[in-house]
């Protein structure tokens, strides 16, 4: 995109801003505009390839996937944790298979040294506008092989809106969705060994779960793994943009997203007209190679999709504020991950690589064909090095098979 159209996506932008402050005059026309301007100013011209298609065609192709894709269908035994402030946390529970429970009984013994040790678990954070299946492959790899626990972040999900958002007008913070992740550990995970593992936001969460319960980490985590997330500096990211234009929309992004917010119905409307747009962007940002099966691609559109606008509003300042980097020393001495895609646009692998750099013991893993949903994108390498991970701390025995997990490439089907 070059600079006058940047230019030319700001100024876009900065009309819809003041559209919506003006009383939003034609509604339903203006924030399907204004949410389409928004994310132009991620991906100008993403939409060409949309273009080529019959809409009537594209919506078919919507439904067929939609339909037909068994991706997101796994679920857990239910729970409810509640946060400090009273919202609702659903999480789900995939217990060992009583088969495999004398093998790993044999292997934690020698690692744990006691009789009849507590089972490790695995508790999955997912990413900003995503949910819980997000995991989908990895949870069909581990199912019945370890202990996992699968959560949703406030007001994603099957999880509630967040109260102090609602009631308080508050947006969010990576620190609350620490204290977050501490209510659903105590609700799911009493006691005994417990493994971390979180996708970008997700990933934060972990690392504000660290910086305020150091003894947590300290006394009961075994290994993390930090998938395609950062510590902090986010306000530099230029999501693959001439930074000019980034600039631009930055400036303006978190008025309209406010304003946006503030009429919810009205906007989701304009965002259904626009969804072939969308449809395109979110394929930019979340992949980087070009034979990911259009399901999966259909799922992860789905569930960003999900999340309703004023949502997004409300966790936006989080990420320029995000600054956990001091918070890693708590994780040295642990089994760490650090799994990024070369070709994230999101949470550059950059920010990986400083991360492995605070925690030189840590197994740094670049994907080069991958972008955001690296987990998603190469289920099969990202469940490889969990499960290498698990069993080095003792989560699974070293010989433990975890497969079932599929491919994403449009040649092969479904795990």
């Amino acid at each position: 995109m070059s600079e006058s159209n940047a230019e030319a996506v700001a100024s876009a932008v900065a009309s819809a801003t003041e559209a919506a402050a003006g009383g939003w005059r034609r509604a339903t026309g203006i924030a399907g505009v204004a949410i389409g301007v928004v994310a132009a100013g991620a991906a100008a011209g993403v939409a060409i390839e949309r273009l080529t298609v019959g809409r009537g065609m594209r919506q078919k192709a919507r439904l067929a996937l939609d339909s037909a894709g068994p991706y997101g269908g796994l679920r857990g035994t239910p729970g409810r944790a509640y946060a400090d402030d009273g919202t609702e946390l659903y999480y789900e529970v995939d217990d060992v298979d009583p088969e495999a429970e004398s093998v790993l009984t044999r292997r934690r013994r020698r690692l744990f040294g006691r009789k009849a040790p507590a089972p490790v678990t695995v508790v999955f954070s997912h990413g900003y506008c995503l949910n819980q299946d997000s995991w989908h492959f990895q949870r069909a790899a581990l199912r019945g092989v370890v202990r996992t626990v699968y959560w949703d972040q406030r007001s994603h999900g099957r999880s509630g809106r967040g109260v102090a958002q609602t009631r308080e007008d508050r947006p969010v913070t990576i620190d609350e969705l620490g204290r977050d992740l501490k209510a659903v550990i105590d609700a799911a995970v009493p006691e005994g060994p417990i493994v971390l593992a979180g996708h970008s936001m997700g990933g934060m969460t972990v690392m504000a779960l660290a910086d305020a319960y150091p003894e947590l980490v300290r006394e009961r985590v075994v290994a993390v793994a930090l998938v395609g997330t950062s510590s902090g500096r986010l306000g530099e990211v230029n999501f693959g943009l001439p930074v000019a234009g980034v600039n631009a929309v930055r400036r303006v992004l978190p008025g309209v997203l406010k304003a946006l917010g503030q009429r919810a119905e009205l906007v989701e409307k304009g965002r259904r007209a626009t969804a072939d747009l969308f449809a395109g962007i979110i394929k930019r940002y979340s992949f980087a190679s070009r034979d990911v099966d259009p399901a999966v691609a259909r799922f992860a559109e789905r569930m960003i999709e999900s999340t309703p606008i004023d949502v997004v509003a409300e966790y936006y300042p989080a990420f320029n504020d995000h600054d956990k980097t001091e918070a890693l020393a708590h994780f040295a001495g642990l089994p760490v991950l650090v799994l990024a895609g070369v070709r994230d646009l999101v949470t550059p692998s950059e920010h990986s690589e400083a991360i492995a750099d605070l925690l030189p013991d840590a197994e740094l893993v670049l994907v080069p064909d991958a972008g955001h949903l690296v987990m998603l994108e190469h289920p099969e390498l990202v469940t490889d090095r969990l499960a290498d991970l698990l069993a080095r701390a003792g989560a699974v025995p070293a010989a433990a098979t975890v497969d079932g997990y599929g491919s994403t490439s449009s040649t092969a089907g479904p795990g």
